[in-house]
């Protein structure tokens, strides 16, 4: 993308088919933005690199998704001022509890959004970043308005179907 402003990392590229809900949400509301492929663990050094210049790449949030010891989003987080969502990502052993645990027990002053566990999670990182952007861009939140507008309609007609199937 030519103008990224959030950036996606995820701590490897198997995460990806989790987490890709993360862009459709982004795509749905025209934000541009960047994934990498980096690890808190095996690569610490380009993640502070990443995150120390990402603001002054026009970077306005960074989604950090990783899985089982998941502290990408921590570390991020401890090296910018950017809002940090960190994205647990589901794990075979410990069904992503590991993963959420990492990511939501954060010492003070580190402060990161975590959000759930598979499911609406990575849909839901996306859309919190969409409505970060909207705090400072009027556009993008009449967007969002009229995204939760069409929720209501979305729901009443499922109910009148639900009760037309009855």
């Amino acid at each position: 993308m030519s103008n990224p402003t959030v950036g996606i990392l995820m701590g490897s590229d198997s995460d990806w088919p989790k987490i890709k809900k993360v862009g459709v949400a982004l795509d749905e509301f025209g934000v541009e933005y960047e994934i990498n492929v980096m690890s808190a663990h095996r690569t610490p050094h380009a993640v502070g690199e990443y995150a120390t210049s990402a603001e002054e790449r026009g970077l306005k949030v960074i989604i950090a998704a990783a899985g089982g010891a998941a502290h990408l989003a921590g570390v991020v987080a401890a090296h910018t001022v950017l809002p940090v969502i960190g994205l647990p990502v589901p794990t075979p052993d410990l069904g992503g509890m590991d993963s959420l645990l990492a990511t939501v027990q954060m010492p003070g002053d580190v402060p990161v959004a975590s959000m759930a566990v598979g499911m609406g999670g990575p849909r839901n990182a996306g859309l919190f970043a969409v409505q970060i952007l909207g705090t400072a861009d009027p556009e993008m939140r009449k967007k969002f308005h009229d995204f939760k507008a069409e929720l209501v309609g979305k729901i009443a007609a499922k109910n009148e179907n639900l009760k037309a199937s009855l």
